[in-house]
This record gives structure tokens, C-alpha cells and sequence, in this order.
């Protein structure tokens, strides 16, 4: 589903200009890229003799709009890579599918920040990629920063027999914070709204649902990845996902753990039988034990035993780096 050939001089369509989308177009040029097409959902900025990004983007912050044009144009543009950055939508993960979709049917890569179509149509993504001239990467949809599917790709699928690891850093820092001072869950959660480590609504993160997507995705690399004929490997979706988050942990209960040594840590596991989040008890100071906003991805190897990743899980401009990372391996 994806190549790994070496490119540089990729012309960029962006589509979504979150934190994500915006420092991919803030960054693109460090890494050698120009940016042809920007757009938001209501707007987009085209010029595909390289866009002058500050402009757009001082627009955007202006006027709430990205550029003039039609979103629809941007995806119609003369781009090598198309950039999906739009927020993740469950489902039939729309309309992130069908961006790249268009872009495999006119024989254009795709790189993805959007987990829904990797993670609730992988078999229908994949086969597009099959057909088409263009490929698929999608580094940044797990994990941030943390080269997890690349890893996976160079050990070898077959090679990996699971993965697990904290991949949530909003229900992480939380679970941090309650055992360290003592606070209760509702305390917590307001003084991360607060700082921004969690959203206005957080039930996406504290109900384990982001760390679910990013194990489904895990368990779809795994499964198609080491299948011999694509039609035999077993598709993942978030239904087939067993998922439990922090929001009922109380607060005695970080306590009585780490009178007993451990504390606890929201837990992603995949394999290519199941997936499963839920809270766990660890040593503290184990591996699995990372502090605040921080992740780690633990792969379970056939030939080099357990290999650890670890760094930071979201941020923009991190992601970002996850996302240009891809366009670099695009041939």
C-alpha cells in the first residue's frame, strides 16, 4: 500500500488547515516542498506556481476563510501529493475518503493526518491504491512523531507479532497528574481544558476512542501487511474495537497502585486477532509508564524481540514532521 522510494520537489495539495494541515504548510519548504493548493472547508487558496503560504494563512486568520476559491478546486489542482488534514470522521469516514480517493483515481500519492479512512475503510483504501499510479502513507495518523508504521514496514509485518502502548497523550497527562498530586478526575480534566492539553469536549480521548482508531490502524498494517493475497487478510474497524477509558478510574485507585509500585496507563493493544484499550496497571517506571502528554509504541518482534518507540504523540507542528516524512519516502 505504500512505496518507499526516495522523493524530493513534491508540489503539495493540503486540504484541512488545523494545526496539522498549517504546519505542514508552515514546514513544506524546509523540507523542500511547495504548496499549490490550501483549503479549509469553506475555502481554499490556489496558485500552482507556489503559494505564498504567509498570505494564505494571514487570510485565513483574518477572515476565517483560507482563500476564495472553491474547496473542490484545490483537490482538482496540479499536485504530486495530496495532503488529507481534515478532522477525523467515523463511519464511512467521509469526506476524507473521497479526497483520496479523487487523488488515486488521477493517479496522484496521498498522505494522511485523517485516521478515518485508514482506520474504518483500510480494505476499500487499499484496494484504490492497488489500482491506481498513486500510493498511500499514513505515518501521522499513529502516534505523531513516532515513526510506528515505518518501523513496522522495515522490521517487516510478518515479522511483528504485536503492538501496544500508551497513544493517547490527553487521558495519559490526566492519569499522570491524579497519581502525582492526588486529584480527582473531574479536577484534572479542568486543568487540562485549561492549558490545552484537552479539548472542550474530551470524551474522544478519555473514553479511549483516539487510542482505538490508532490501534486499528496498528492491526490493519499487521493484517494486510503479512497476508499473501489481500482478499485473506482481516479488515478492522472500530467495532471490532474492545474499548474502556479513564473517565471512572478513582482517584484511591492511583493510590492504592502505587502503594503497590504501579500506577496506571491507558493501554492500546493490536494484534491481527483483536484490539483492545483499556486502563492498566503498570510498574512505575516501566517502559509502558510515560509521564504527561508523552507516548510510546512497544513492538512485539519474531527476530528482535520488543523494540520501543517513544516521543511526542499529537501536536502540529509534530505531526506535521510525520506527514512530511511521508512525502519524503513517496516515489
Amino acid at each position: 500500500m505504500a512505496t518507499t522510494a526516495p522523493a524530493t520537489g513534491s508540489r503539495l495539495a493540503v486540504l484541512g488547515v488545523g494545526a496539522v494541515g498549517r504546519s505542514v504548510a508552515e514546514l513544506a519548504d524546509e523540507y523542500g516542498h511547495e504548496i499549490v493548493a490550501l483549503a479549509d472547508s469553506q475555502g481554499a487558496a490556489i496558485d500552482e506556481d507556489g503559494l505564498a503560504v504567509a498570505d494564505a494563512l494571514a487570510e485565513k486568520d483574518e477572515s476565517g476563510v483560507v482563500g476564495s476559491a472553491d474547496p473542490a478546486d484545490a483537490l482538482a489542482a496540479d499536485y504530486d501529493v495530496l495532503i488529507e488534514a481534515t478532522p477525523t470522521t467515523l463511519g464511512d469516514a467521509e469526506p476524507g475518503f473521497s479526497h483520496v480517493r479523487t487523488a488515486l483515481e488521477r493517479d496522484r500519492d496521498a498522505v494522511l493526518a485523517n485516521k478515518g479512512p485508514v482506520a474504518e475503510r483500510f480494505r476499500d483504501l487499499h484496494a484504490l491504491s492497488r489500482e491506481s499510479d498513486g500510493s498511500v502513507r499514513f505515518e501521522a495518523t499513529v502516534g505523531g512523531a513516532i515513526p510506528a508504521i515505518s518501523t513496522i514496514e522495515d522490521v517487516g509485518p510478518a515479522h511483528v507479532t504485536a503492538v501496544r502502548g500508551v497513544l493517547n497523550g490527553t487521558a495519559n497527562f490526566i492519569l499522570t497528574r491524579m497519581a502525582a498530586e492526588g486529584l480527582g478526575y473531574d479536577h484534572v480534566l479542568a486543568e487540562a481544558q485549561d492549558m490545552g492539553v484537552a479539548e472542550a469536549d474530551p470524551s474522544f480521548d478519555v473514553e479511549g476512542t483516539d487510542a482505538a482508531l490508532k490501534c486499528v490502524i496498528l492491526a490493519n498494517v499487521l493484517s494486510f501487511g503479512s497476508a499473501d493475497d489481500p482478499a485473506d487478510a482481516r479488515e478492522f474497524t472500530l467495532a471490532d474495537a474492545t474499548v474502556s477509558g479513564i473517565r471512572d478510574i478513582p482517584g484511591n485507585a492511583l493510590e492504592l497502585s502505587a502503594d503497590d509500585g504501579r500506577t496506571i496507563r491507558l493501554i492500546g493493544e493490536a494484534n491481527r486477532d483483536r484490539v483492545r484499550v483499556g486502563p492498566r496497571l503498570v510498574p512505575e517506571g516501566a517502559t509502558l509508564a510515560v509521564p504527561g502528554t508523552q507516548n510510546i509504541v512497544q513492538l512485539e518482534t519474531t527476530h528482535a524481540d520488543r523494540l520501543n518507540l517513544s516521543g511526542r504523540g499529537a501536536g502540529g507542528p509534530e505531526t506535521a514532521s510525520a506527514v512530511l516524512g511521508d512525502v519524503g519516502r513517496l516515489g
